[in-house]
């Protein structure tokens, strides 16, 4: 899946097309004083929309509304090139001579460069990965295409166009992966049979019930119901005619050439290059110089602390402060589950509405963009994590998506819903992104940008936070969020068990299971998820214990001038940031040391 921002391999190529519309040349380089940085963001931004046409889509921009991104081994050449000339040019800018703002955006903007840069030298990881997260046809498009919204008959058009070249993009993923088997480097077993499985199921549907058809066929304001059959029926034909015989031909190559050499050591570090390249996947997601073993102690660390808060709680709730018994009553006890999927969607909203309400006594800056909730679609469902977010389109034309599994409903835990919904929502993913999404005063690429540990370090601070907002209406939903924490602690001692220290899979599902109450085949899913996307996983609690260390460092300077909603707005306020860069900004802000 490309990875917006970075001018990243496996985006479309579109020579000889339109020049970048004004509006578009403006927001790409908002706040921007320096006559020399401006020209190379305004550059960098249309080259990167041309590279990669959904994500131009979902901005507004409709110069490429039928191309697809090129994955061909040239197609993720192409773009590789470009960015390190881009990356070469912001370096040999005299960063002394500019003023504060733009050196911090120079700063991010050659941060997120060469980190997918030493990525990309290191791993080359579209030659290898075969997941439910990553390297996956059915998943790797689904999101970028839910955001191609069709209103008009030209935009079901264009869908049609993009849907029709997803065969040869298919066949793309082939030749890469035929690069990787050259050079020693497969997926992993337990990832490829999930997916082989995953894809089964979604060849012996008829067209008509694909993921693809069904997101794409909603009803359409305006239309009627002859117009609406005619474009379900049209999408149902590009399914039949290219999609489901490239999908046969990928799976064949899988089942037949990768699967039979297919990595039964689940971690990175068993392929060539491997420990390289988890170095440079930890810098990437954390965006600090970590090593697999001071992670590893870090989340050991924490589990000590968030165990001993799980028994305290369990005494209370329970009777009882043995762990192992606290987490077999959350695992088994059929009244703390729902029982249909029906009540999965609605606490979902009720969580979201809840938030809502909340969140102004909180936060200065509030997002314009809405956020709803949406079922993940069933051929995905059994496969993935419980829940995920579907950031808003920025030209307003999508709201942001909270995206919740509710399939296997008896198997979703009550106590751990509302955490849940904080986490993926508000106050956590939809708050920090459509926020950076409206800061006209920033860059384009900074409004739009991610770096994972400030990211998902937010959405796992928001769970703490929303214990201070008293949107926890109950023990049992502190409970929940302790075992959410647990989780993320957890990842740590996992991913880098797995993938530097020879953990199997079972060994690591077995970890997760002694130190939190996520059902099993939640857990399970998880683990796989670790195994398909290396170091991911870790920035989670390095980013949340960094925006904690440092409100806790504000909070001491100021004492009773301290204001959570200007600290919130000071995190914010300025797009997603590396955590050196977020603490420079806190520090000043605050006058803290």
């Amino acid at each position: 899946m490309c990875i917006a921002l970075a001018l990243v391999a496996g985006c479309a190529h579109a020579p000889a097309r339109p020049p970048l519309p004004a509006q578009l040349a403006a927001e790409a380089t908002a706040g921007v004083t320096d006559p020399a940085l401006r020209d190379l963001l305004a550059r960098h931004w249309d080259a990167l929309l041309r590279e990669e046409p959904l994500f131009a889509t979902s901005l507004g921009d409709h110069r490429f509304d039928a191309a697809m991104p090129d994955f061909s081994p040239a197609g993720y050449a192409r773009p590789r090139a470009a960015r390190d000339r881009f990356l070469d040019e912001a370096r040999a800018l005299p960063a002394e001579r500019l003023g504060a703002d733009d050196r911090t955006t120079l700063e991010l903007f050659v941060a997120g460069l060469r980190l997918q840069h030493d990525v990309d030298q290191a791993c080359a990881t579209e030659t290898w990965t075969v997941s439910v997260e990553e390297g996956n046809p059915l998943r790797d498009w689904a999101e970028q295409l839910s955001t191609h919204v069709v209103r008009t008959r030209a935009d079901a058009d264009n869908l049609l166009a993009r849907l029709g070249k997803l065969a040869g993009a298919m066949d793309d993923q082939i030749a890469n992966l035929r690069l990787g088997a050259a050079r020693g480097r497969y997926a992993s077993a337990a990832g490829v049979d999930r997916v082989l499985e995953m894809v089964d199921g979604e060849l012996a549907r008829p067209a008509r019930d694909w993921g693809w058809v069904k997101t794409a066929s909603t009803s359409h304001e305006g239309w009627t119901p002859a117009e609406e059959e005619r474009f379900t029926g049209e999408l149902a034909a590009v399914v039949d005619a290219k999609l489901r015989p490239a999908l046969v031909r990928w799976r064949r190559h899988v089942a037949d050439e990768i699967r039979p050499h297919a990595r039964t050591a689940e971690g990175i570090g068993s392929l060539p290059g491997g420990d390289r390249c988890y170095a440079a996947l930890i810098a990437y997601h954390t965006t600090l110089p970590r090593t697999p073993a001071e992670l590893h102690a870090l989340g050991e660390k924490e589990i000590a602390r968030i165990d001993a808060a799980i028994e305290a709680l369990g005494a209370r709730l329970f009777g009882t402060r043995e762990r192992p018994a606290i987490l077999a009553r959350l695992r088994t006890d059929p009244k703390l589950y729902f029982s249909s999927a029906a009540e999965v969607e609605d606490h979902a909203r009720r969580a979201l509405a809840a938030a809502k309400a909340k969140i102004p006594q909180f936060f200065g800056i509030l997002p314009k963009a809405d956020c709803v909730v949406e079922v993940i679609p069933e051929y995905e469902a059994p496969y993935t994590t419980i829940a995920y977010y579907a950031r808003a389109n920025a030209d307003g034309s999508l709201p942001g998506r909270y995206m919740i599994n509710s399939f296997a409903p008896t198997t979703r835990p009550r106590y751990e819903a509302s955490v849940l919904a904080y986490h993926e929502s508000i106050p956590g993913h939809h708050l920090q992104i459509a926020i950076a999404q409206e800061r006209a005063a920033i860059p384009a690429f900074r409004r739009n940008g991610s770096f994972t540990a400030f990211v998902v370090g937010w959405g796992l601070y928001s769970e703490h936070l929303a214990g201070e907002m008293d949107l926890y209406d109950s023990d049992l939903d502190r409970m929940g969020q302790l075992s959410y924490q647990a989780w993320r602690a957890a990842r740590l001692v996992v991913d880098t068990g797995i993938h530097a220290m020879g953990w199997t899979r079972e060994q690591a599902v077995q970890y997760m299971l002694a130190h939190s109450a996520l059902a099993e085949n939640n857990i399970r899913n998880e683990v796989d998820r670790y195994i398909g996307r290396p170091a991911q996983a870790l920035a989670y609690k390095v980013g949340e214990l960094t925006i904690l260390r440092l409100r806790d460092e504000a909070r001491a300077a100021l004492g009773a001038r301290f204001d959570i909603k200007a600290f919130h707005d000071v995190v914010l306020g300025a797009g997603a940031v590396t955590l050196d860069v977020l603490e420079r900004r806190v520090h000043a802000a605050f006058r803290t040391p």
